[in-house]
C-alpha cells in the first residue's frame, strides 16, 4: 500500500470572496473522495465536447448493475483538479497522484471508477460518435451540395438564409436551386478550414465530418502509474 497522504490542508488566497473559498475547497474534497471510493482514477482528453454525446458515456458508467461503486467523472477546473491531486512529493494526495496532475492540461477530464481496466479501456477504444463540424475544423473530404438536395427545403424559410451563408442559389418554380443552371456545387474541398458559415451549411444538411471521441491520457490505481497515450 502507498504512503497515506490524506491528511492535506489546501491553502487558498485570502483575498477570494468566502463563498468562493468554500465551493473551491468542497470541489478539492469532492475530487478527493472520489479518488477513496474507486480503484481507479483516468484521465481523459477530448475534443469537440458535445454535452449529448457525454451524457452517453456518462451512463455507461454510471449504470453497473450492482456490480461496482457508481463511477464519477469530472471535467474542466484543471487548477482545482491539480490541488486536489497535489503537485508534488510534498503534497500529493496518494503516491504518484501528481504524476496525473502534471498531464492536466486543456480539454480533459477525469474518470474514477472500480470497473475492470480491460473493460474500460476497452470501451473508450471503441467509442467514437459521428459529429457535425466546428468552425476551424478541416474538412476530411470534398462536400458537394445538389439541387436535389435543395428541393427538400422550403423556399420561404431558408432562401435568403443559405444566401447569407454564401450558398448561391435562387428559386425557380417554387424552389431553391443552385443558380446559372448548376446541379452541383462544391461547399467545401479536403483539408480545407471550415468557416462558421459553412459549418452552419452542413448541418443544415445534416452532413457530419468530423468524430467526437474520448482518448485515455493515464491511468493512476493504488499508487500505480501509467501513461497511454
Amino acid at each position: 500500500m502507498p504512503r497515506s497522504k490524506r491528511a492535506q490542508l489546501v491553502h487558498l488566497t485570502q483575498t477570494e470572496k468566502r463563498t468562493t473559498r468554500e465551493h473551491k475547497t468542497s470541489y478539492i474534497q469532492e475530487v478527493r473522495d472520489a479518488v477513496d471510493n474507486h480503484e481507479q482514477v483516468y484521465l481523459f482528453s477530448y475534443e469537440n465536447m458535445r454535452s449529448n454525446k457525454f451524457k452517453d458515456i456518462r451512463m455507461h458508467f454510471r449504470d453497473n448493475n450492482g456490480e461496482h461503486k457508481p463511477s464519477r467523472i469530472l471535467l474542466g477546473k484543471n487548477k482545482l483538479l491539480k490541488i486536489a491531486l497535489g503537485k508534488g512529493p510534498e503534497d500529493e494526495y496518494a503516491d504518484n497522484l501528481r504524476q496525473v496532475s502534471k498531464q492536466i492540461e486543456g480539454s480533459v477530464g477525469l474518470l474514477f471508477t472500480s470497473r475492470p481496466r480491460k473493460e474500460v479501456e476497452g470501451f473508450f477504444a471503441g467509442f467514437s460518435e459521428p459529429d457535425f463540424a466546428r468552425a476551424g475544423f478541416q474538412s476530411p473530404r470534398d462536400v458537394i451540395i445538389t439541387n436535389e438536395m435543395l428541393f427538400n427545403h422550403p423556399t420561404s424559410m431558408l432562401e435568403q438564409q443559405f444566401k447569407k451563408l454564401g450558398l448561391p442559389v435562387d428559386i425557380d418554380n417554387g424552389k431553391i436551386v443552385l443558380i446559372n443552371s448548376k446541379n452541383e456545387h462544391r461547399l467545401c474541398k479536403k483539408g480545407e478550414e471550415l468557416s462558421p458559415e459553412k459549418c452552419k451549411l452542413l448541418t443544415h444538411f445534416g452532413i457530419k465530418l468530423s468524430e467526437f471521441k474520448v482518448h485515455l491520457v493515464c491511468r493512476w490505481s493504488d499508487g500505480e502509474f501509467d501513461m497511454l497515450d
